[in-house]
């Protein structure tokens, strides 16, 4: 039951004023692999991976990436599609030890904000593992990229995250691996903040009220 999980001190950074321009904000882009997408029973977390972005600049230097054991099989399809096998992940830390340290690693860059594609399943990853550990951790700010990619050009109507990279024209990694999907997401998300610029948002509060829709919280 919810009563009996304990709350993890994770907390991004909650005192930036509204109108702080965009230029100053510093996010953090994430992205995970899982061995499939029934998260809340069967399936587990095999990659998490981040890189901070401050205003409109993506600092590679700054990624953190790790593979997780998830104490079972991991399939031929998952391996094919992410290069992900058990050898790969044998040594690895359990999820508990890879989110904690994940978080670690954030604290660290001072963010005030999640950002991911469609990254309200990458939410749900982690609070689902650490779920199994009797634990949780406090809703934070998000921002998903389908959300900006809507308010800037809503007629798109597609998911693939490198078809948007391509269409906006910004750097695309590899498929399917959680560090190549988190920096071309971040390089998309940098882009789309000039386009938002460019139509006259310039601050923090206006990014929110944007991107506003489909903040919604995977805690209630």
């Amino acid at each position: 039951m919810f009563f009996m999980r304990k709350t993890i001190p994770f907390e991004l950074n909650k005192d930036v004023p509204l109108n702080t321009p965009i230029e100053d904000i510093s996010f953090v882009v994430f992205d995970t692999e899982t061995t499939g997408f029934d998260i809340a029973t069967n399936d587990r977390l095999i990659e998490i991976a981040s890189v901070s972005v401050e205003g409109m600049t993506v600092h590679e230097d700054s990624t953190f990436q790790t593979y997780v054991n998830p104490k079972r099989q991991i399939s031929r399809e998952i391996t094919e599609l992410t290069k992900i096998s058990g050898n790969t992940v044998e040594n690895a830390p359990d999820s508990l030890q890879a989110i904690q340290s994940f978080f670690q690693h954030v604290q660290k860059q001072d963010c005030v904000c999640f950002v991911g594609h469609y990254v309200a399943f990458d939410l749900l990853v982690l609070k689902h593992e650490l779920k199994r550990y009797k634990l949780t951790f406090k809703k934070q700010q998000t921002i998903d990229t389908l959300d900006l990619i809507g308010f800037l050009a809503p007629s798109y109507d597609m998911r693939d995250l490198h078809k948007y990279a391509s269409a906006f024209s910004s750097r695309i990694y590899e498929r399917h691996t959680a560090l190549g999907d988190t920096l071309t997401t971040a390089y998309l998300f940098v882009e789309l903040l000039f386009h938002f610029k460019n139509r006259g948002y310039h601050t923090w509060g206006d990014l929110l009220r944007a991107t506003d829709s489909q903040n919604r919280s995977i805690f209630t």
